[in-house]
C-alpha cells in the first residue's frame, strides 16, 4: 500500500511540474523551444538594464512596504531569494552526506558505553541547556530575515544541543523515525513551496505571498516559511548523523 501511494505521488507531481512548464494560463509555453527565447523579457536582462544611478527610493526600516524582497537581511535577500534554488541544492548536498553516514553505520546499533558514567548535574545541566539551545536555535531561523542568521545557523544549533545531550548522557538517543518524519516532511514542503511558485508565478520558488513592511516579523512573503524549513531539515539530518557516530553496532 506505501509504494502505491509513493507511485501515485510522483506521478500527481509529475504531471504537475508538466501542466506547470508547458501549459500555464491555458496553453502558453512558460520555456520557449530552443532558439526561440526571447532574451529581453527575461529577469536577468532585466537586472543587467537596471540602474543604480538613478534616484532610490529610502528604504525606513519599519516602515518601507513591498520592497523587492522584502528582506532587511541582505544575505537573506540573495541566499534564499535570488538564488534560493542554489540553497535548495545545498540542502540536498547535506542529505546525500547524512545518506552517506546512515548506509555506512545504519543497521542495529546501541549507544556506545562511556568509561566513566556522567553525573547527575552533568546530566540535569546538559538538559537545561539543551532548552536554551533549541529555543535560539529557533530564534535564529525565524528572524533570518530580519537580522543575521537563518536557516543553516538555526538548524545547525539544534543540532550542537542534540550532540549535547549525546556527551552529557550515556543513556540518550533521538528517535530517529521522528527525525526522518521531520526531515522528509521540511524537504517536501520546500519543494511543493517552489512548484506553488512555479503554478502562480511561472518559475520555481517565485515568491508569491506579499513582502509586507521590511523589519516586521510576518513579511519577506516567502522567505521565513523557507527559512524555518531550512532549519528543520538542516537540524533533523546533522542530528541523525551524530546519532549515527554516537551508536555502535550490536553483535549478531
Amino acid at each position: 500500500m506505501k509504494k502505491f501511494i509513493s507511485l501515485l505521488l510522483i506521478a500527481c507531481l509529475g504531471a504537475f511540474i508538466f501542466i506547470s512548464l508547458y501549459f500555464p494560463g491555458g496553453g502558453t509555453l512558460a520555456f520557449p523551444y530552443y532558439g526561440d527565447v526571447d532574451l529581453n523579457g527575461r529577469v536577468s536582462q532585466a537586472y543587467i538594464d537596471k540602474s543604480v544611478n538613478g534616484p532610490n527610493d529610502v528604504v525606513v526600516y519599519g516602515e518601507s512596504t513591498d520592497e523587492e524582497s522584502g528582506s532587511a537581511n541582505m544575505v537573506t535577500s540573495i541566499v534564499v531569494d535570488y538564488r534560493s534554488f542554489d540553497t535548495l541544492g545545498e540542502v540536498t548536498v547535506l542529505l546525500v552526506s547524512t545518506l552517506g553516514v546512515g548506509i555506512l553505520l545504519g543497521g542495529k546499533r546501541k549507544r556506545l558505553e562511556y568509561k566513566h558514567a556522567p553525573n547527575f548535574i552533568l546530566k540535569h545541566g546538559a538538559r537545561l541547556t539543551f532548552g536554551l539551545l533549541v529555543v535560539f536555535g529557533v530564534y535564529m531561523f525565524a528572524h533570518g530575515h530580519l537580522t543575521p542568521g537563518g536557516g543553516f545557523p538555526g538548524g545547525s544549533i539544534i543540532a550542537a544541543a542534540i550532540l549535547l545531550l549525546y556527551l552529557a548522557d550515556d543513556e540518550f538517543r533521538v528517535k530517529l523515525a521522528g527525525i526522518k518524519i521531520a526531515e522528509g516532511t521540511a524537504g517536501s514542503l520546500y519543494v511543493i513551496i517552489g512548484l506553488a511558485g512555479l503554478a502562480t508565478g511561472g518559475y520555481f520558488l517565485y515568491n508569491f505571498l506579499p513582502n509586507g513592511t521590511v523589519g516586521k516579523l510576518f513579511s519577506a512573503g516567502i522567505i521565513p516559511i523557507v527559512y524555518a524549513l531550512i532549519g528543520l531539515k538542516v537540524g533533523s539530518e546533522i542530528s541523525g548523523a551524530i546519532d549515527g557516530f554516537a551508536t555502535e553496532e550490536v553483535a549478531e
